[in-house]
């Protein structure tokens, strides 16, 4: 009986039939019990050396967002424009100060007020609604409401005409320093970066009593990479309210996953939601109060990644945290390199970051000057995402950030100036030169976790 020897067309044949019959089956069990030999199976079954960059890519979509910004708005006309389309969503709640920043409508916040100034606020037929007592930092947060027919700015002005040994300011609005609502500007150069960059991101674990403490909008704890982690809450009554900026800025301190890692997994992270999905969140007063829990909870480092126009009250906070010993951390904001100084990374003391491409470049919209202390990663990064796919590309100072925060937070536990001292000068020993716009130098360049990694 002659022997049957096999071709190479029939082998090609029946190697085609085989792949048919994966790509058939799609996810199912079927699709994963036909192996080709040589040929590793990503999840579903379907083998990775397809020679379909596309098909890859839409595999990859379905753990990374990678879609564009919405006409390629650059992330310094973003800011501007949110600022524009919050005033205008909310009119009754918010109006804009002289400057065109955002202002909650009709407030007025004072710190430690005199009696002579409650006064004259009395007189002018101002009213109290809010009077929050901050041991911690040894002061006093009022509100007071400007009567109808009264321009918030006109009555400023007569207050600090009053009584101008006290410190009176609008109660500012803070937004992001990045694009979170919209991922990486340029995912086609991610893609063509990724390849040099590690498949996925070291292993790192922190000791179980480090604690950092984060100011930002809210962090959806159900997402795979805080299944174990410990998050202590502030804000919002105690309601959780998850949204993208607060998801991605948290996972990137302290998340775990198969995929991704971020610079402090099995810190302690003590999070305030000052947004809790209300039109006036992040106002200058909500951080004040954010602020002062940290303090009392004795939170070493805190990282800020909001930016805005400076506000008496919230530089006064800052000064009084910083005297205390903690390192405040915080996004040197997008709005260009020639953009006045935003706050709170410009005030004295505070930790200001930039964020650098893949080629340690800074990023071309990041604010510069002396403000920038450190440069971490800010572009071609995934971070978390709500819903799906559940990682997103990010882009912007508001992820570099959270990467310095999370280094410094081992080195200082709670606060003490000398040892805050020690932490920046060791951060700075460990940072690696890299040109102007930079500070003192760049951090954190193996903790990004590039596109590359959900292949």
């Amino acid at each position: 009986m002659p022997t049957l020897r096999p071709t190479y067309s029939l082998l090609r044949s029946c190697r085609c039939l085989l792949l048919a019959l994966g790509l058939l089956a799609g996810a199912g069990p079927a699709a994963a019990q036909i192996g080709l030999p040589g040929l590793p199976q990503l999840p579903g079954g379907l083998p990775s050396r397809l020679g379909d960059n596309g098909l890859r890519d839409r595999l990859r979509e379905k753990l990374l967002d990678t879609a564009e910004l919405p006409g390629k708005v650059s992330l310094d006309q973003l800011r501007a424009l949110n600022m524009r389309q919050l005033l205008q969503r909310h009119p009754a709640q918010l109006e804009p100060d002289p400057a065109g920043f955002p202002i909650v409508r009709t407030e007025i916040l004072a710190w430690s007020p005199s009696e002579a100034g409650l006064a004259a606020a009395v007189a002018a037929g101002l009213t109290l609604t809010g009077r929050q007592e901050m041991p911690e930092v040894g002061q006093v947060l009022v509100t007071l409401r400007v009567p109808d027919g009264v321009a918030t700015a006109d009555a400023l002005a007569r207050l600090r005409a009053a009584d101008p040994d006290s410190s009176y300011d609008f109660n500012h609005v803070y937004t992001g320093a990045g694009a979170n609502d919209a991922p990486d500007a340029d995912p086609a150069a991610a893609r063509d970066n990724a390849g040099s960059l590690p498949r996925t991101a070291p292993a790192r674990a922190v000791g179980g009593d480090v604690r950092v403490g984060l100011v930002d909008s809210g962090i959806d704890g159900s997402h795979e990479v805080f299944e174990n982690a410990r998050i202590v809450r502030w804000g919002c009554d105690g309601a959780a309210r998850p949204a993208p900026h607060g998801t991605a800025v948290g996972a990137l301190m302290i998340g775990k996953s198969e995929r991704f890692t971020g610079a402090a997994p099995g810190a302690k992270l003590y999070a305030a939601d000052i947004y809790c999905d209300q039109p006036t969140g992040g106002s200058a007063s909500q951080i004040v109060q954010a602020l002062a829990w940290l303090a009392r909870e004795q939170v070493g480092v805190i990282n800020i990644s909001l930016v805005g126009p400076p506000n008496q009250m919230l530089g006064r906070v800052v000064q009084a945290m910083v005297a205390r010993g903690h390192l405040l951390v915080a996004a040197v904001g997008n709005d260009g390199p020639a953009a006045p100084p935003l706050y709170p990374a410009s005030y004295p003391g505070v930790v200001g970051v930039t964020g650098i491409d893949p080629k340690r470049r800074p990023l071309p919209e990041a604010a510069r000057g002396p403000q920038v202390m450190f440069a971490a990663p800010g572009s071609q990064m995934a971070a978390a995402a709500i819903g799906t796919p559940p990682y997103k590309l990010v882009r912007g100072t508001s992820f570099a950030s959270p990467l310095v925060a999370a280094l410094l937070a081992p080195r200082l536990h709670s606060p003490s100036p000398a040892q805050a001292a020690e932490a920046l000068s060791a951060l700075a020993a460990d940072a690696s030169a890299a040109g102007d716009g930079t500070g003192r130098g760049v951090v954190a360049e193996n903790l990004r976790v590039p596109p590359s990694a959900f292949r």
